[in-house]
């Protein structure tokens, strides 16, 4: 059996669920979020638990099974807490900077960069050189932080670019037969 479909999935205090047939609606203290499960998944709630159920032990249903647990995990710690990722630049001159919603980057080339966030996301820059995204869905920020991230992705040989934080670059050692003619 599917280790992660198999454990329930908590309920804090101050959130409701709510599950009708394949529909699983979830409101919390930050909004509330919505999802339809696979089909031959269920969902049901026991006190201030939901459990998470499969037909058979078929191989996609195993799968399905832990994909959907995890969904629905998601969406109740979404509307508690919320998730968070966190980027930095790295090179002479990059830097970020907010004009009223959008994120505006410049990083080394001819034109500033301008990302607008989709509702629901907010994106902050403490630093020119630190942004951070947040929000209620899981996917959506991380989705909006890997679009940020592909704009300069860091490259090998000097570490410029922009990365996730905490995020180890492999750097590589470059030309080293400076001046060895044979």
């Amino acid at each position: 059996m599917s280790r992660i479909g198999r454990s329930p999935i908590p309920v804090p205090s101050g959130v409701s669920v709510v599950i009708e047939g394949q529909n699983v609606r979830v409101s919390g203290p930050l909004g509330e979020m919505a999802r339809a499960l696979p089909y031959p998944i269920s969902a049901r709630q026991e006190g201030t638990e939901v459990l998470v159920e499969r037909p058979t032990d078929s191989s996609t249903h195993r799968s399905l099974h832990g994909l959907s647990r995890t969904l629905v995990a998601n969406m109740v710690t979404g509307v508690t807490t919320g998730f968070r990722r966190e980027l930095e630049l790295q090179g002479v001159g990059y830097r970020a900077a907010l004009q009223g919603a959008d994120l505006q980057l410049q990083l080394g080339y001819s034109h500033p960069i301008r990302i607008t966030p989709q509702a629901g996301l907010k994106v902050e820059v403490p630093e020119p050189t630190r942004i951070s995204v947040s929000g209620m869905d899981k996917e959506s920020v991380g989705q909006l932080a890997a679009k940020i991230r592909s704009t300069r992705p860091p490259e090998p040989y000097k570490g410029k670019g922009v990365r996730y934080r905490g995020e180890v670059v492999r750097r590589k050692a470059g030309k080293s037969g400076k001046g060895a003619k044979g």
